[in-house]
């Protein structure tokens, strides 16, 4: 399962993928990020002899797509309005083939509660959770799955709105401020085993990366500008492990529809796998992962770029024919 080298490119001349829309920006908590990510990707197209526009999708975004005469769209949006299923939507209806994930999978996976349920509906293992509304459901997280927890809300990426519990006065106001960002809120049980995240491309488990921090948790920080957190590709891990929990990762990324490319984060909780998430669209910048396995398989970030732009070809993954 596991790819040691990316999959060739199926397309050879730029001018086939047409004019292509970047779209960027946004109006999600994740903004910041998604402007990184969107100009690198927009960079490493023009390198590779793409007519590649940005688009930045904070306004009127549905004038700028019908009017811009785009033949394709590479979407380097993160969070809300951008990683759900509604932009997804819009290209869908306005019959612009885009990269990634549909509707269906982009909205499930951007959900980390309905992923959790799917997956343990599908036999996969996620830490233990607790749904929190109201100050009693935060007694309960204490009682039922102890402390410490790390607090989520559902519809967030990047780690915004988390936040670590180690001691029974802090969980209140971690719900409070995670329900500022969400109506969904819930606590997960803290597991102190490794990190590791395996990314998507096509049908490719890319090298699996294992990751180690000096914060409290792999947190906004530490995935995005920190120096300091240390990223292992090869793992460490035997082939073999690294085999298997490739296939899982798959398994966890079929399960919500996901297609195209994207990244599935999981724990090791001494030889079990527990899963925490399916990202559709990560990061594409200095610090982010994806590029990383597809450079141990053999691609630069030009590449992958490139790679990522030929899944909007996929009837699966855009909902429209190229």
């Amino acid at each position: 399962m596991i790819t040691r080298q990316l999959a060739s490119a199926r397309v050879s001349d730029a001018r086939l993928f047409g004019r292509v829309a970047v779209l960027l920006g946004g109006r999600s908590a994740e903004r910041e990020i998604s402007l990184m990510t969107g100009r690198a990707v927009l960079d490493a197209l023009k390198r590779r002899g793409v007519d590649a526009r940005a688009v930045d999708t904070k306004e009127d975004v549905l004038v700028k797509l019908m009017a811009g005469g785009f033949d394709r769209a590479w979407i380097a949006l993160h969070g809300r309005g951008g990683e759900d299923g509604s932009i997804q939507g819009a290209l869908q209806h306005l019959g612009i083939p885009f990269t990634g994930s549909g509707v269906l999978g982009s909205a499930l996976a951007m959900d980390k509660l309905r992923t959790k349920m799917l997956l343990e509906g599908s036999g996969l293992s996620t830490p233990r959770y607790q749904v929190l509304s109201n100050s009693q459901d935060c007694e309960r997280a204490v009682s039922e799955i102890g402390l410490p927890l790390i607090i989520k809300p559902a519809n967030e990426g990047s780690s915004v709105g988390l936040s670590k519990v180690d001691t029974p006065d802090q969980l209140v106001p971690a719900w409070r401020a995670a329900a500022k960002l969400d109506d969904t809120v819930f606590a997960e049980q803290w597991i102190s085993g490794d990190e590791y995240t395996a990314a998507v491309v096509g049908e490719s488990v890319l090298p699996i990366i294992r990751i180690e921090t000096d914060n409290s948790f792999y947190d906004y920080q530490a995935k995005y500008f920190s120096d300091d957190t240390r990223y292992f590709c090869p793992s460490g891990l035997s082939e073999p492990r690294e085999d298997a929990l490739g296939a899982l990762a798959m398994r966890a990324f079929r399960a919500v529809d996901a297609a195209g490319w994207g990244r599935v984060d999981f724990l090791l909780d001494g030889d079990k796998a527990l899963f925490l998430e399916v990202n559709t669209i990560p990061g594409m910048t200095s610090h982010s992962l994806v590029p990383m396995a597809a450079q141990a398989a053999g691609a630069d970030f030009d590449e992958l770029a490139w790679q990522i732009l030929e899944t909007s070809l996929d009837h699966s993954g855009s909902g429209a024919s190229a």
